[in-house]
């Protein structure tokens, strides 16, 4: 048993270990040419581009300082993967916790981080983060159950690159002139934002790769040529070791895995990122999928092309078991029905829609309604016919059923909380029934995919009440 004194010097020692980490970042336009075709202004930040890495370490408080200096574009950070809790005026999705940073304008994100692993950072900014405006953010975790099982880190984010500028396609996507809404099609896959990417290793030793998917719309198989994959963490979620051949990352995810080096240097090994062509109405014969890299124990040795695969054959993250060993938890008390439809409206456009509502961002920032409307924040209308909104109440166990009315895969994320995923469904198996054996450990990320005309069920405990402020002063007003 502790004495007091003892308690007194075990929180002075936490408090201690505690930093805070600060970031001044000037976002602007840069020009960049990652797949060595095409120069094009991309967004950069500090005159770089790729993006700086965010890192800090589990209990630290992260700051980061953005003046807005595009010149012709709004813009906002999100922390793709942090629950934020308590500061949720710090989450960065514009018209959702948080008014646009207009040009010329600073904005302070003041933010404790209280959860380890993988994650990224990225614009908010409807249709922007794919020009470039996305970067890592790690957060380290000194006790993290897989200290001591690696020597070093590397880290490793996958994209699908587009030669137009991001506003110019979305236009287009979403137009009369594009009835069946087929999406843009990739002009290439990137490693770190490059191509022909080489990570230099060692014989014998044993690193973790943090892996990331900051596509904007393809999802990757990853394999790594001659080496096995561990997997350990999905999401910021640590799991019990997995070995795996091959994984398949949607739009946001991100996985850890160990790879142990061979002993010798004879021979250097490709990694390679092949798009998922399925999410493709049509693609162009031009089209290379694959990215490759290279893990390379000799520097003057050659770098091979990788070998062609008959099949595609990922390990399937639905069986990963959380090393907390978190138990499925109670019945619901609330379900929140989505059913993924695209449709035609009168525009001839086609549209996304959740229960036949398209998303329409409303004029006042959903969270500052919910801070300023008192015992109406309640009523759902409050927020917009066309935010669909759903308000629960603290600590209810929530079901998500998406039913996904679509031939096409989805990736489906949730902020502020990760999630139980109890019911994931083939292909083409319709709406949810509700007779399905749920898992005791159900596996948890913040992100999953929805597989075509298929459903998937994900429970979560709703224990992220927001705590901030109304109007913080480091929120732009309303114009």
């Amino acid at each position: 048993m502790l004495s007091r004194s003892s308690i007194i010097f075990v929180c002075f020692g936490m408090l201690a270990r505690a930093a805070t980490v600060t970031y001044d970042f000037n976002i602007t336009w840069v020009t960049a040419n990652p797949d060595g075709v095409f120069i094009r202004p991309v967004m950069g930040i500090n005159g770089q581009g790729p993006i700086p890495y965010i890192t800090a370490t589990v209990g630290d408080r992260v700051v980061v300082n953005v003046l807005n200096q595009l010149g012709n574009a709004s813009t906002s950070l999100h922390f793709h993967g942090l629950y934020m809790n308590g500061t949720s005026h710090m989450d960065g999705p514009v018209g959702v916790t948080q008014c646009s940073i207009p040009p010329g304008i600073t904005f302070t994100y003041n933010f404790t981080v209280d959860q380890p692993g993988t994650y990224w950072y990225h614009s908010h900014e409807p249709g922007q983060y794919p020009d470039g405006l996305r970067g890592p953010m790690i957060i380290t975790d000194p006790n993290s159950p897989y200290r001591g099982s690696y020597d070093e880190e590397r880290i490793l984010t996958i994209s699908d690159w587009y030669h137009e500028q991001f506003p110019t396609m979305v236009k287009k996507f979403i137009s009369v002139s594009n009835p069946t809404g087929a999406e843009p099609v990739p002009k290439a896959a990137l490693f770190n934002d490059t191509q022909n990417l080489t990570t230099l290793v060692q014989p014998g030793k044993t690193y973790m790769f943090r892996i990331i998917n900051m596509g904007a719309f393809a999802s990757q198989y990853f394999w790594i040529e001659g080496h096995n994959m561990q997997i350990v963490e999905v999401d910021g979620i640590y799991t019990q070791e997995a070995a795996a051949d091959m994984i398949y990352l949607t739009a946001a995810q991100r996985y850890s895995v160990l790879v142990t080096t061979k002993n010798d240097t004879s021979a250097n090994f490709a990694y390679v990122a092949s798009m998922d062509e399925d999410l493709f109405d049509k693609a162009p014969r031009s089209l290379n999928p694959n990215v490759t890299g290279w893990l390379v124990y000799d520097s003057s040795a050659n770098l091979p092309k990788p070998a062609l695969l008959d099949a595609f054959e990922p390990f399937d993250d639905f069986t990963l078991v959380p090393t907390d060993g978190e138990p499925l938890l109670p019945d619901p008390d609330y379900y929140v029905p989505l059913t993924v439809l695209m449709m035609n409206l009168g525009d001839g456009a086609n549209y996304a829609s959740f229960n036949s509502i398209p998303y329409t961002m409303p004029k006042v920032p959903t969270l500052y309604s919910a801070l300023t409307t008192g015992e109406e924040a309640n009523n759902p209308a409050i927020y917009g016919t066309n935010s669909n909104a759903f308000v629960l109440e603290k600590n209810q166990i929530v079901d998500i059923i998406v039913n996904n009315n679509d031939p096409g895969k989805h990736p489906f994320h949730l902020h502020g909380h990760n999630f139980q995923a109890i019911v994931r469904s083939d292909d083409d198996a319709g709406n949810y029934i509700g007779n399905e054996t749920f898992p005791t450990i159900p596996m948890r990320r913040d992100t999953f995919m929805v597989r075509p005309n298929g459903n998937i069920v994900l429970r979560f405990r709703a224990d992220n009440p927001d705590k901030s402020p109304p109007f913080p002063p480091s929120i732009p007003p309303l114009s």
